[in-house]
């Protein structure tokens, strides 16, 4: 049980935190931002009394760690290099190179994707709609912040990456945690690959996401959805969340003519008007296998449930 006053103390711990992040123009207030968010968010991961939610308390802590050294370290390379700790004077290039990994490691991309579908699967519906939104804004900005100076094809690799990862770990889920987390995965795929060209579609991407993903969470939170197997029992008891959980789903498979449709075409688009034909391409072919799994869910829904009398 955690008293009233330390929900207080951790919610305005977490939106401080971020807040600060997302306003400081220096490395360090930066850094100090992201961990007082993060060591913030540990109790409520752990706020379960189960085995499952220490083990993910600890994973979560060790990658956020991880990342945050490998944040300052590149800050202080640069640092020492340029004399510099403003964000948009990273100017060197292994300094670029480690931070876009590091934000990657925060955010949870491929290839430094490990940790989230194992936090989101060991912990509560609702802090696995944190982690999944709310975690993501922080590292966002930043990425956002320096995207001019990270290389290209650093972006768009780890992009296509987060991609292909996040469509084929997916596919095999009957957990639904999981699978939104592998959902996350795919998303931030098109967010970082987007990045290199287009900062504010990128920025456009994500909000779109976490409003799309957000009523998801709320409506499986509600229904106490936990498999695939329970979204074909919830039918009976609550059909209009259920209805609107199979459309959101589509949504977020970017399947015409829904809403998550749009930032998809527009990044497609950006891709061909910069000759990136074979980009476009790949990241068409590999939104087709992320389609299988939310169609899955979507026919789990529709189909199998019983008609209405």
């Amino acid at each position: 049980y955690i008293t009233p006053t330390a929900i207080t103390i951790i919610t305005l711990s977490i939106i401080m935190g971020t807040i600060l992040t997302m306003s400081s123009s220096n490395w360090l207030m930066a850094w100090i931002g992201l961990e007082l968010n993060m060591l913030a968010t540990l109790p409520i991961i752990s706020k379960p009394k189960t085995t499952r939610a220490s083990e993910a308390t600890i994973k979560y802590f060790l990658t956020q760690a991880i990342a945050s050294a490998m944040m300052l370290l590149s800050s202080t390379t640069n640092a020492w290099q340029t004399g510099n700790w403003d964000i948009l004077e990273l100017k060197n290039k292994f300094s670029t190179t480690i931070m876009a990994l590091s934000l990657m490691m925060k955010m949870g991309a491929a290839p430094v994707h490990f940790w989230l579908p194992e936090v989101l699967q060991g912990t509560t519906l609702q802090t696995a709609l944190l982690i999944t939104t709310w975690q993501k804004l922080a590292p966002i900005t930043l990425m956002y912040m320096i995207s001019n100076n990270i290389q290209p094809a650093l972006l768009m690799s780890a992009g296509v990456l987060s991609m292909v990862v996040g469509g084929l770990g997916g596919i095999n889920q009957t957990q639904l945690r999981k699978t939104m987390a592998y959902s996350s995965i795919n998303n931030l795929g098109w967010t970082i690959m987007i990045m290199a060209l287009s900062p504010n579609l990128a920025i456009m991407n994500i909000t779109i996401y976490i409003i799309m993903t957000t009523p998801v969470f709320l409506m499986m939170k509600n229904t106490s959805m936990k498999t695939l197997q329970n979204l074909t029992t919830t039918w009976t008891t609550s059909t209009a969340m259920t209805l609107s959980i199979a459309l959101l789903m589509l949504s977020t498979s970017g399947l015409p003519p829904f809403t998550g449709f749009m930032p998809k075409m527009l990044a497609l688009n950006e891709l061909i008007t910069q000759k990136l034909t074979t980009l476009a391409t790949l990241a068409i072919m590999t939104s087709l296998i992320s389609l299988l799994f939310y169609l899955r869910i979507a026919y789990l829904i529709m189909m199998l449930t019983p008609p209405m009398t």
